[in-house]
């Protein structure tokens, strides 16, 4: 714990760094004093000034505030609030640059967690820079010497929402209407007991779920049934834990968002609280290369874990047709009630739905204990550890690992590689989220006999 002791002092002023290399959140490393500086904002072989933001004891933190010889990969931001919002880390980086920073930090990982190089490196998924964000949470702050809510996200290396009237990353419709939304809540009489507000937009519209600390006026409902109506949202309420959400017209099941995914023929439905993929292109592109990297044959038994929604095992089922059958595993019972709606709601009546906890996986169940012809792992930030041994067991022919974390990606194909007798086929990223340091990956591997 010591690692992380904090120094509370932070030296005043600006200091001078050359950069050296980019850690794998967007942060330029220096060393100063001997001692090493992460600086946002800066970019490898600049020499910059910075202003501390932390101290501790084995490292510090900074941010850039002048550039002396920028590197011939900076941009100007595309956002005029970059420089105070903290949503995004890497506008100054060129795109492209983004994502082969990406790509290295996912190959590196691989070599240096998990012992192992794949035989081939996918193309890199790319689409839009701009305007691609459908999926958002936005904070809301009562500012008491303005008179006025702000609405967005927070500000960099500070817990206040940034003062932003745009947002070029998130989706138009939700992006450009930010002044809007956060004078519909200024006009609220609950304008200090609203902390935020999910987005979630779908291919045909966008919901924007209200959280509520006190009970809604009848008046406040009015108004914000009237900016639903003026901007063509669909608006739901929030007054306690996710399992209190619903629509603010009471009945309206049509105003739930959908997204289809059009070479399966299928359309997913989802609230604004689901965990969705954020980026409609890249996640349609992300489903049919993994189908595609799976080599799902009609007939196949099909194993989908961490399915949430369904995002991946629909499709799966349309490709394995009526003799084939997909098993889809999520924790949340919720999202897996919802995914069977899905399956029904598209004529699928080849898939299985499963609640279970694959971070404490439980082998006397019956789905564990049969063998599957392909598996497909899409697992959090932590990755699925727990559940490599049994993934192995069931002897898939090919397996395909989807993650949103490099090193816990590394970490559990090194244990199919090394202790499972697997071989990495490909691994590549997706840019799911430009600008961000996020390195959205995928991995195929095969028995190596």
């Amino acid at each position: 714990m010591a690692q992380r002791k904090r120094i509370k002092k932070l030296p005043r002023g600006e200091f001078s760094a050359h950069v050296e290399s980019l850690t794998l959140e967007g942060r330029g490393v220096a060393h100063v004093d001997g001692k090493a500086t992460f600086i946002g904002r800066a970019l490898p072989g600049e020499d910059v000034r910075f202003v501390y933001r932390d101290r501790r004891r084995h490292y510090d933190l900074g941010d850039a505030v002048t550039v002396d010889n920028p590197s011939p990969e900076r941009v100007d931001p595309g956002c005029p609030h970059f420089h105070v919002c903290g949503g995004c880390a890497m506008q100054h980086l060129a795109p492209e640059a983004q994502v082969r920073h990406k790509q290295a930090a996912l190959i590196e990982q691989l070599a240096r967690i998990g012992r192992v190089e794949p035989e081939r490196i996918l193309e890199p998924l790319t689409g839009p820079v701009w305007r691609y964000r459908r999926m958002a949470r936005l904070g809301v702050r009562f500012d008491r010497k303005k008179g006025r809510v702000r609405v967005g996200f927070r500000e960099l290396a500070s817990a206040q929402i940034a003062d932003i009237d745009t947002c070029p990353v998130l989706d138009p419709r939700v992006g450009e209407t930010l002044p809007a939304l956060a004078e519909c809540i200024t006009a609220l009489e609950a304008r200090r007991d609203i902390p935020q507000v999910e987005v979630g937009c779908g291919d045909d519209h966008c919901a924007l779920a209200f959280r509520h600390m006190q009970p809604l006026s009848g008046a406040d409902r009015s108004r914000l049934d009237a900016f639903a109506d003026e901007h063509g949202f669909a608006v739901f309420l929030q007054p306690g834990g996710p399992e209190t959400l619903a629509p603010l017209r009471d009945g309206a099941r049509d105003v739930y968002p959908s997204y289809r995914l059009d070479r399966f023929d299928v359309a997913i439905r989802f609230s604004p609280l689901d965990f969705a993929q954020v980026n409609a292109e890249i996640n349609r592109r992300m489903v049919e290369q993994a189908i595609d990297w799976l080599d799902v044959q009609a007939g196949d038994r099909v194993l989908d874990l961490f399915a949430g929604l369904g995002n991946f095992s629909l499709a799966l089922a349309r490709v394995t047709g009526p003799a084939g059958s997909v098993t889809a595993v999520e924790a949340d019972e919720a999202m897996v009630a919802r995914g069977e709606d899905s399956a029904r709601a598209n004529g699928i009546d080849n898939t299985r739905h499963v609640v279970g906890n694959l971070f404490e996986p439980d082998q006397r169940l019956p789905w564990m204990r049969e063998r599957y012809d392909r598996v497909l792992i899409d697992p959090p930030r932590a990755g699925a550890r727990e559940m490599m041994p049994v993934v192995a067991r069931m002897a898939p022919r090919r397996i395909l690992y989807v993650s949103c974390h490099p090193g816990s990606l590394a970490r559990d194909v090194g244990l199919l590689v090394h202790e499972h007798g697997y071989r990495l086929l490909a691994a590549g990223v997706m840019d799911m989220f430009p600008h961000t340091a996020h390195v959205e990956s995928m991995a195929v591997l095969e028995p190596a006999d």
